[in-house]
């Protein structure tokens, strides 16, 4: 791909707008009229102004008298109107002879057996908390805590001791090595203390110097011979102008 290069615009290139690319000034009406003609006085149409004198109640052409008005007022005959059929009330439907079950109810003189029905669980209360049965406990009937017998004397066998006991080890004694020695500086007079500093340096020059291999003679030409060397001029513009010479005509 080749780059395009942007050429500078010079005045040779621009060509003059047509005779659409003015716009004057237009000549009617008030609003942007032209300063070098004149102008009439322009009026404007004002808006509808409201009632002054409170609310209008004059009827117009297009009123209509009820014929039940009067010039005694409203015409009196009764009136009567037709409303809708109510919906049936649905309270209480009476059952028909085969909703009942004689057969399941004993004879009013005759004796029968009790009969329970379960009803549904009622609400838990914090405060109803009761406990079961297997919560509670009887008393002990051993030991020194019985509650309706005299006890006796108790007594009880403590742990094995391990140190001083039978079974203690002595050789683990800890030896002279396992106890630290005081430090002098605790009950005598505490010698001076020195401390190693890091490493300073001298003040000089940071930056970086350039070596022996950064530099390049064999292209110093100042006062050595250098071979000739050739340059790409610029793209000259088509529309300068060329040089023209009188040719002479002695020969």
């Amino acid at each position: 791909m080749t780059e395009e290069t942007k050429r500078p615009i010079i005045a040779a290139m621009e060509r003059g707008p047509g005779p659409a690319r003015y716009g004057l000034p237009t000549g009617v009406g008030a609003q942007g009229h032209d300063s070098t003609k004149f102008l009439n006085p322009a009026h404007s149409f004002g808006k509808r102004t409201g009632n002054l004198f409170g609310g209008d109640c004059s009827p117009g052409p297009g009123y209509f008298v009820e014929p039940k008005m009067t010039k005694r007022g409203k015409d009196g005959t009764p009136s009567y109107s037709m409303l809708g059929r109510h919906k049936d009330l649905a309270t209480f439907q009476t059952p028909a002879p085969g909703k009942y079950s004689p057969e399941k109810k004993a004879p009013p003189n005759e004796k029968c057996a009790p009969s329970y029905s379960m009803g549904s669980r009622t609400r838990y209360r914090k405060r109803d908390a009761v406990p079961a049965s297997n919560s509670y406990s009887l008393p002990k009937l051993t030991g020194d805590r019985v509650v309706n017998k005299k006890a006796s004397s108790s007594w009880t066998m403590t742990g094995r001791s391990e140190r001083g006991g039978f079974s203690d080890d002595l050789s683990k004694t800890p030896g002279p090595g396992r106890y630290d020695t005081t430090d002098p500086s605790t009950n005598k007079r505490k010698a001076p203390y020195y401390s190693m500093q890091g490493r300073s340096y001298m003040p000089g020059d940071s930056t970086q110097k350039p070596g022996p291999g950064a530099h390049y003679p064999e292209k110093v030409t100042v006062h050595k011979p250098k071979a000739r060397e050739t340059t790409m001029g610029v793209r000259h513009s088509e529309y300068l102008t060329p040089l023209i010479i009188e040719a002479s005509t002695d020969i």
